[in-house]
């Protein structure tokens, strides 16, 4: 039978194995990030030269291929045998049902994606609140590489998609969630003032709430920033939206 892996790469590192935590046996704060960057590149080889910029990016130790080595003992007697292989190269070798946070994110968000395309809403929403809350909880807070910040970018974008995800299916599923698209609209265009989507998902919340003076203010928000700042109009979709608005509101004063 496989060993068993839960891995959380996002917020405070965990790793489980076998339903036993192992993180606070790593040896310190480079133990901790050795496993982080193994798990991040485990579909690939990594060599020995990258893990030593990885850990240390200012200043490698004198001795930095021992204390590699040190390291990287100190994590095979924590794994299960086969687990870590190599030692010119190294590769982490996970079973295939290993739950690792940010992997189980990634393939979440494309879930939701693909269900709000067929406009299975109530299954977009479920899909979406894995990618948001795990991407919400930030990767290495008091860490600084360049491959902490690629991480922490890919975690950005991750979050603004599963947060436009959750937002349309809300949208979707409507009833009680419209008050909950309204409020992830406008973090939406808090986070991304110029992405469009945000600010059309807002304004169909709100309008489906019966509140179209603040849908079309919100119109007005989006014009007036991308004529100052870009020398540009909204795009033939808002636009739609809006015309759609006023026309709602013409018939109701009719």
């Amino acid at each position: 039978m496989a060993d068993q892996f839960r891995i959380q790469l996002c917020g405070t590192l965990a790793v489980e194995i076998n339903r036993e935590r192992i993180d606070d046996r790593l040896p310190g704060r480079q133990g901790r990030l050795l496993i982080t960057y193994l798990v991040l590149h485990r579909p690939r080889a990594v060599r020995r030269d990258e893990l030593v910029d990885a850990l240390w990016p200012d200043r490698p130790p004198a001795a930095c291929d021992a204390a590699l080595s040190a390291l990287l003992s100190k994590l095979r007697r924590l794994l299960p045998d086969g687990t870590l292989e190599g030692r010119g190269v190294v590769r982490l070798m996970l079973p295939a049902n290993a739950f690792v946070d940010l992997e189980v994110a990634r393939e979440a968000v494309h879930r939701a994606e693909s269900a709000i395309a067929q406009e299975q809403w109530h299954r977009a929403w479920g899909a979406s609140l894995a990618p948001l809350f795990t991407a919400r909880r930030g990767f290495l807070p008091d860490e600084d590489a360049e491959w902490i910040r690629d991480t922490r970018y890919e975690l950005d974008a991750l979050y603004l998609r599963a947060l436009e995800a959750y937002t349309h299916a809300c949208l979707g599923v409507g009833g009680t969630e419209l008050a909950a698209a309204e409020r992830a609209g406008r973090e939406l265009i808090a986070l991304a003032p110029y992405r469009e989507n945000g600010y059309r998902h807002l304004m169909q919340a709100l309008s489906r709430s019966g509140n179209t003076a603040e849908a079309l203010r919100i119109y007005e928000q989006l014009r007036t920033l991308l004529r100052d700042e870009l020398g540009i109009a909204p795009s033939a979709e808002t636009l739609r939206l809006h015309d759609e608005l006023l026309r709602g509101v013409s018939r109701a004063g009719g």
